[in-house]
Order: structure tokens, then C-alpha cells, then sequence
């Protein structure tokens, strides 16, 4: 009988661990948040982009890089038989229109899978563009330099490494060096999910990769996504997707990062830009998450664009610049401001261009 007892007791008390980790799983992954929509009035569907912007980084001149074509497990992808594309557009024409950029060297485009982008220019403007890639659902970041006059990428070389184990973005800070967030511990996504996600595992991490040295220099996210860097260059800020939050660190001179402070968010968000003039943050959000993941063409999933300004203050002020129920874009990823005009990215779908 006490035996009995005693079996009956752990099986309650694991139930109600097991309810309360449900819950807080929900709550972590499943954001869902019905919005009105908040509109801007001067936008246009980008033609040619069918098939995700899911992020996008612009020089200084107004060329924008744009990753199209992402495969990720348990998301949607219109275009499964497609190959992923590195687009460039010139956000200083009176008709922005994307073309794909060539890739030379020698660079295996049949697996080509890209995910976050970042660009590194050097003082004699040599452009390094990095691209974190997925090819039959590995990671690694490709490191190519950018041609402008001929408008083409080459190839430079591939970066593994068993500390890269599932690099969600990239942050480029010389021409092989960069930082990279990892999304999730487990590379099973079915242990990643059950294990990591629902038992609320803050095992991914942030690492810094140099040809001298890898190592991980931030840790204890839930799942570390996009990643970006203060003008200055003193701060680096990272999307705790699973945390609503924007984690701010200070980059120390060994290249580690220091905690500062952690902004919390009522939305998910995912890759996060910064305005290299004001220093605002840009990010691309998710305000109903679980129609992400159980995708539905009749009931898409929304998108929300927010703004942050002053995060290092006490007071930042957090401002909802655009949201859309899916009717016109769906799963909002990134958010780009160059001139007043404002680019909206995709996971999967479409791209916007806005007049701001």
C-alpha cells in the first residue's frame, strides 16, 4: 500500500509539473496575439520575391542584400524544388526591382539554403558578405566578397565548426571574423522541440569565430536568433526568441560579451537591424506564432513591425510601426530603415517596400 502511495504521488506531482511546463510552453512558443491591422500608407508588394526575404542588410549606398529561399524544418516553403538566392536591390532607383547576384568560385549552388546575412567593409571597401547556409539541413557560414561594378558574389570559403551547430543569424566584424547565434541545442528537431523547447532548456548560445579561435562568448538563451551591432560598435543585441526579449551585451576587447540588460516584448521577435544613424532597433516580429508553425493558406500567420528607440536608457520607447493579419504579408522576419523607406522581409512569402 505504501508503495502504492508513493507511486501515485510522483505520478500527481509529475502531471502538475507536466500542466505547468505545457503552459509555460504555450505561452513561450505559441505568442498568439490577434491584432488590428496598423498599416502604412505608401507600399508596395515587391515583384520577383515569392519565396521569402528572410533577412536583408543595406550598404551604405542603398544596395540591399536580401536571402531568399530558406528551407527550415517545420516551417512553410512555397518553392521546395527551388534553390536559395542572394538578391541585391538598389534602394536608390525610382523603381527598386531585386535581381539575383551570380555566385563564382566554384560554390555549390544546388545546396545553397540561406538564412541570415551580414556584410563586412573594410577600410579600402572591399565588401564581405556572410551568409549562414543550411545545405541537407547542416550549418555553416559562407564568407563571399561582393563585387559592385560587376554586381556578382565569389566565393571565399565555408566555416564549420562543432560550436556552429545550429546558426540561426550572423554578425560579420572583419573579413573572417563574425559572431553567430545558435537557435536551439539538440540538432534533432523532434528532441529540440520535445526536450528543449517544452521543458524550457536555455542551453543555445551566442559564439565568436575567428581563423585563430572559436569560442562561446554568451549563453543561457532559450533560443538565440538574430543578432546586430550598435553603430559604435560597443554593444551587441540579440533576439531571445523564446524569451521575448532583446538581451544587450557590451562587447569586451578580448571579443566575449558582457551582460547589460534584457528588454522584454509582448511579440516574438526574430531578426533585429539597427539604423546606422540613429541607432534604432528595427525588428522583424511574429504576433501569432502558432500559425507560423501550423501553417494554413485560409488563416495565415500575421506580421508586426516594431521600433525601439533609446534601448540603453531606462525608458526605451517601443513603437508598433506596422502590422498586417497575413491578408498581404506574411510571417514578418526583419525590418530594414534606409532614407525613409522602410523594407519588410518574409520567412517564406513575400516582400514589402515602403515610402516612409
Amino acid at each position: 500500500m505504501g508503495k502504492l502511495m508513493l507511486l501515485m504521488t510522483v505520478f500527481i506531482v509529475f502531471a502538475a509539473l507536466f500542466v505547468e511546463r505545457l503552459i509555460v510552453f504555450r505561452q513561450k512558443l505559441f505568442a498568439d496575439r490577434e491584432l488590428p491591422p496598423k498599416r502604412l500608407p505608401n507600399c508596395e508588394l515587391i515583384p520577383g520575391i515569392d519565396n521569402g526575404a528572410e533577412d536583408i542588410d543595406i550598404l551604405p549606398n542603398g544596395l540591399a542584400f536580401i536571402s531568399s529561399g530558406l528551407k527550415y524544418p517545420g516551417l512553410k516553403t512555397f518553392e521546395p524544388h527551388k534553390g536559395g538566392q542572394i538578391l541585391l536591390m538598389n534602394l536608390r532607383t525610382e523603381n527598386p526591382r531585386p535581381v539575383e547576384l551570380k555566385i563564382e568560385g566554384g560554390f555549390d549552388l544546388d545546396s545553397f539554403n540561406p538564412h541570415g546575412i551580414s556584410f563586412y567593409m573594410e577600410k579600402n571597401d572591399s565588401i564581405y558578405l556572410f551568409v549562414v547556409n543550411h545545405p541537407e539541413g547542416k550549418s555553416a557560414v559562407e564568407i563571399f566578397k561582393f563585387f559592385q561594378d560587376e554586381k556578382y558574389l565569389l566565393y571565399l570559403r565555408t566555416v564549420t565548426n562543432e560550436l556552429l551547430s545550429s546558426v540561426n543569424d550572423v554578425l560579420a566584424v572583419g573579413p573572417e571574423h563574425f559572431y553567430a547565434t545558435n537557435d536551439r541545442y539538440f540538432r534533432s528537431e523532434t528532441v529540440s522541440v520535445y526536450v528543449e523547447m517544452f521543458w524550457g532548456l536555455s542551453w543555445t548560445n551566442v559564439v565568436y569565430y575567428s581563423p585563430k579561435k572559436v569560442k562561446e562568448v554568451a549563453s543561457g538563451f532559450y533560443s538565440a536568433n538574430g543578432i546586430n551591432m550598435s553603430p559604435d560598435g560597443k554593444f551587441i543585441y540579440v533576439a531571445d526568441i523564446l524569451d521575448h526579449s532583446i538581451q544587450v551585451f557590451q562587447k569586451m576587447s578580448n571579443m566575449n560579451l558582457s551582460p547589460v540588460k534584457a528588454l522584454k516584448l509582448e511579440t516574438i521577435l526574430d531578426n533585429i537591424s539597427v539604423d546606422r544613424k540613429t541607432g534604432d532597433l528595427w525588428l522583424g516580429c511574429h504576433p501569432n506564432a502558432a500559425k507560423l508553425f501550423t501553417y494554413d493558406p485560409k488563416n495565415p500567420p500575421g506580421s508586426e513591425i516594431l521600433l525601439v528607440k533609446d534601448i540603453l536608457s531606462d525608458k526605451p520607447k517601443i513603437t508598433q510601426v506596422y502590422v498586417d493579419d497575413g491578408s498581404i504579408i506574411q510571417a514578418s522576419s526583419v525590418a530594414v530603415f534606409f532614407e525613409r523607406h522602410l523594407l519588410i522581409g518574409t520567412v517564406f512569402q513575400k516582400a514589402l517596400f515602403c515610402h516612409m
